[in-house]
């Protein structure tokens, strides 16, 4: 029998490799010390993080939403993975983010398209006098393109045919009370994650009387979570092919899928018809006229095909309000936007 030779000392246990992330998390994340997952990102070109994300923000108290006095973007959504929160900070040159909640890694993953990566601001030319300084003054602003249909689509139900005070406080109560904490240290603050497609369909109807929706546009989000499978699919189709998925639903017309589509795709030539205030708006900015019409607004907007999203956006930030004209006897005609 052979006498076993004796085995030499070990050698110092090499340090172990990094745990690999997640499947769904972007190869450049990691986990903090807090819990959060974590990851840092560049863009390329100047961006205003602020101005990219305002369209995100549904007004004052916000519970999905809060940019804080130090430019710090908190955001709570529901994911294909489920709830999450994400944190920005940093600098506009390299921007710091973290996650939290199972629809963290997501989150991450889609960082760069909700800060305008897949925006290609270079496709613009400034045709008006106006348009041109808004643009010289405002170099970092982007599309955002959140991937994720039904966070714009519901809160922009909400916004037909009110004033955007009351569809923001409906949309504050339904959160509060239908909505679950925002997972990580944003729910400790109330923010809220919007419930999913059966919690849509469990708010009873007199919550949405108490939220100052009317039977109208609640039976439309209704209608929308019934079929909320297909409809956030629509974010990976063509913008033309989304709208008119979104339009298949009945109480959904052409100012809703306007409204989501430039949030969920990003979509520079979405342009906004059927709302009461923003021919006026446009209106008066490039021809000194109050009185517009979408027709009018759409003549106007012509020279910026393509871009007609974005040339009214720069509109908006940059050109006074119409000035208001004494009361008539008789109203205004109401808006059609649906």
């Amino acid at each position: 029998m052979p006498v076993p030779r004796p085995r030499p000392a070990a050698a110092p246990a090499a340090p172990e490799p990094p745990a690999a992330p997640a499947p769904s998390a972007t190869p450049a994340a990691h986990r903090s010390s807090t819990g959060a997952h974590t990851r840092t990102w560049s863009p390329e070109g100047p961006l205003d993080i602020r101005l990219t994300l305002n369209p995100l923000c549904r007004g004052y108290g916000d519970p999905a939403f809060r940019i804080e006095r130090n430019g710090t973007v908190w955001r709570a959504s529901r994911t294909p993975e489920g709830p999450g929160t994400l944190r920005l900070t940093g600098s506009p040159a390299e921007i710091e983010a973290y996650a939290w909640g199972p629809g963290g890694p997501w989150l991450l993953d889609a960082l760069p398209a909700l800060l305008g990566a897949d925006d290609d601001p270079a496709a613009f030319t400034p045709r008006h006098r106006l348009v041109h300084a808004a643009h010289r003054r405002n170099p970092g602003l982007r599309l955002t393109r959140t991937g994720l249909v039904l966070e714009s689509l519901i809160p922009s139900i909400l916004e037909q045919k009110v004033t955007t005070t009351e569809a923001y406080r409906g949309w504050r109560l339904l959160l509060h009370r239908h909505g679950e904490a925002a997972p990580g240290p944003a729910g400790a603050d109330r923010m809220r994650v919007m419930p999913d497609a059966r919690g849509w369909a469990l708010v009873p109807s007199w919550d949405w009387h108490g939220a100052g929706v009317d039977n109208k546009r609640a039976s439309t989000v209704l209608r929308a979570v019934r079929v909320a499978a297909g409809l956030e699919a629509a974010a990976a189709l063509p913008v033309a092919e989304a709208s008119a998925r979104l339009q298949s639903v009945p109480g959904i017309g052409p100012w809703t899928a306007a409204e989501t589509l430039q949030r969920t795709h990003g979509a520079a030539d979405a342009v906004t018809v059927g709302d009461l205030h923003l021919p006026h708006h446009i209106g008066y900015a490039l021809t000194g006229e109050r009185r517009s019409s979408d027709e009018v607004m759409l003549q106007l907007l012509a020279p910026y095909a393509g871009q007609r999203h974005r040339a009214t956006r720069l509109i908006l930030l940059n050109s006074p309000s119409p000035p208001r004209h004494a009361p008539r006897l008789a109203p205004n005609p109401p808006s059609h936007r649906s």
